[in-house]
């Protein structure tokens, strides 16, 4: 007798609604819009369509077959090693970040998306791959800073928006030069922005780093790994600072008062719910008026990020009402 196939759900039901990839992966379409992905698909133990994702090369392949089927990217590419991001849950942490921003609207335009290039946000460490600016300008046509301390991250964004009119005009790459500042040096002077957005790195050592790689890859097969390979790449910066996220994140509120008025929403991912606590202490030292922390679902994953203004009610309206008209 043979075993039963294992049922796999059609749709990811913890995905945002707005998130285009809900549904399984459908390779044949994937494949018919970027024909380099066909070599990576094979029939997995339960008889379906998939790629290795224990696979560097598989997995970089998919994002750029995603990106160009579902968001018209005709060229993407990152260096070797550096960090090839799993599409949908950047999609989530973007859809849910736009629901931030339409729960602001005044009640006449309740349910409202802004949307258009005046809404502007700031990508802290946008990488090589430059994934949330493409997606949040594609999905909402926001437009972009992205900000990061490594040159070859920057080059390799740039190159992604050069090679993509849709994206030209729409993003801008600055690099960071002190690497202990967040915002300063980014910011410039009488610049505002809607949101910014952090993906943070959240190990604490490239011990600790290691040893989440071996835990990802053991899920993935299922069976004892003993050599790390990232498959899904990331630079030491990109990966683990001093501190983990709770250090980082907690700087970055810190600094935030700096710039209290320059932005309505600051955020961030936090990968650990262990870190909120230190993360609400911090939160209440600098003064944040609002806080919200917004969870999320991405598979057997949960996630969340947190959102903090410094910003009184008063003020907010006065944003709403003179920075987001032509979007509502």
């Amino acid at each position: 007798m043979h075993p039963r196939k294992k049922e796999h759900p059609k749709e990811k039901a913890g995905l945002h609604p707005r998130n285009k990839h809900r549904e399984r992966y459908n390779f044949k379409h994937l494949i018919a819009t970027c024909p380099e992905l066909r070599p990576y698909v094979r029939r997995n133990e339960f008889g379906d369509e998939s790629i290795d994702f224990f696979n560097p090369e598989a997995v970089k392949t998919l994002n750029k077959a995603l990106l160009k089927h579902f968001y018209g990217i005709r060229y993407w590419n990152i260096p070797n090693n550096y960090l090839c991001p799993p599409i949908p849950g950047r999609a989530d942490y973007l859809h849910y970040l736009a629901d931030l921003l339409t729960s602001q609207q005044p009640a006449a335009q309740t349910g409202k998306l802004p949307r258009g290039p005046h809404v502007k946000c700031l990508d802290i460490g946008v990488g090589a791959n430059c994934v949330y600016p493409i997606i949040g300008n594609r999905e909402y046509g926001w437009s972009f800073v992205g900000s990061d301390i490594d040159p070859v991250s920057i080059a390799s964004a740039n190159k992604i928006v050069e090679k993509n009119p849709s994206l030209k005009g729409q993003i801008e790459l600055r690099l960071q030069p002190n690497k202990k500042d967040i915002f300063r040096g980014i910011i410039r002077e009488g610049e505002h922005f809607d949101l910014t957005i952090c993906n943070p790195p959240f190990h604490a050592s490239p011990q600790e780093a290691q040893a989440g790689t071996l835990r990802k890859l053991r899920n993935l097969r299922q069976k004892h790994v003993k050599t790390p390979v990232l498959n899904f790449g990331g630079q030491h910066n990109e990966l683990w600072c001093a501190g983990g996220e709770e250090r980082f994140i907690s700087e970055m509120i810190r600094q935030s008062r700096e710039f209290a008025t320059s932005c309505f929403w600051f955020t961030s991912l936090v990968s650990k719910s262990e870190t909120l606590k230190g993360v609400y202490k911090a939160l209440e030292k600098a003064g944040a008026l609002e806080v919200k922390t917004i969870s999320m679902s991405q598979g057997n994953k949960a996630s969340r990020f947190i959102a903090w203004t410094f910003l009184t009610p008063t003020q907010r309206q006065t944003w709403v009402q003179t920075k987001w008209h032509e979007g509502v």
